[in-house]
């Protein structure tokens, strides 16, 4: 029985594998991620945003659930590869040989954009964020007591959705290849893509116009950029499809 030939009960053995390999990988992950938590918590505390604010405690599990937090987002981000590439493994037997070499590089470039949004949002939202917060606090003539747990889950819902929302090209990139979309698409849906990015944007800042537009405009690139690799993909695509094609008469 060839690749293309296996049963659902096959398909559901590989898939079935293929998740107890992440599982078991997310769990030594895991293991890892609660060494690297405490220097990485003990950094950020220390940074110019924090060192402007006194961190409290207010229950007595609140530094353990940092930890885990920390431990748990580490474990992701070490484990996001293998989950890619478990995932490439199951999809790859539909792809031709030439798509399976691209889409596997794909992985390394997703883990970087992955990256890339987190800082993008650290190095540049966050500060502005804060700053914006203790402006509205000193104008209200309010005193901020900062519990540990609710600073560090404000900094992780503020930098990961952009660690996600940075993949936006690998995923178009990807889909393309697969014939699930096409540049034409995109292209047609533009206007409705901005509305969507726009929402999001609103939701994951505060209600101010610069923080709305330093994340909008970032967003907006991102898609005009996932066309542009969109329409590189679709015509290798088409190219590829067309040589196999002519290979099997």
């Amino acid at each position: 029985m060839t690749q293309n030939e296996m049963s659902v009960i096959d398909h559901i053995t590989e898939l079935r594998k293929r998740l107890v390999i992440v599982v078991v990988f997310f769990f030594l992950a895991v293991i890892a991620g609660f060494l690297l938590s405490r220097p990485i918590i003990i950094y950020l505390q220390h940074t110019e945003e924090a060192k402007s604010l006194t961190l409290n405690a207010f229950n007595l599990t609140d530094p353990l659930m940092v930890y885990m937090k920390f431990a748990f987002i580490i474990a992701f981000v070490i484990t996001s590869p293998i989950i890619l590439y478990q995932f490439w493994s199951f999809v790859s037997p539909g792809l031709y040989e030439k798509e399976r070499k691209v889409t596997l590089s794909y992985i390394p470039i997703s883990l970087l954009l992955f990256l890339m949004g987190i800082s993008f949002s650290y190095f540049i939202l966050f500060p502005f964020v804060v700053e914006f917060m203790e402006r509205i606090s000193n104008d209200l003539d309010i005193n901020q007591v900062i519990g540990i747990n609710e600073y560090f889950t404000f900094l992780l819902q503020l930098t990961m959705p952009f660690g996600i929302l940075f993949q936006l090209p690998v995923v178009i990139m990807f889909l393309t290849r697969l014939g699930i979309v096409t540049p034409m698409f995109l292209t047609k849906v533009r206007k409705y893509a901005y509305f969507v990015l726009l929402v999001i944007a609103a939701l994951i800042t505060p209600p101010e116009i610069t923080s709305h537009l330093m994340v909008s405009i970032p967003l907006f690139i991102l898609y005009e950029i996932s066309i542009w690799i969109s329409r590189i993909s679709y015509r290798n695509a088409q190219k590829l499809r067309f040589k196999e094609e002519n290979a099997k008469k």
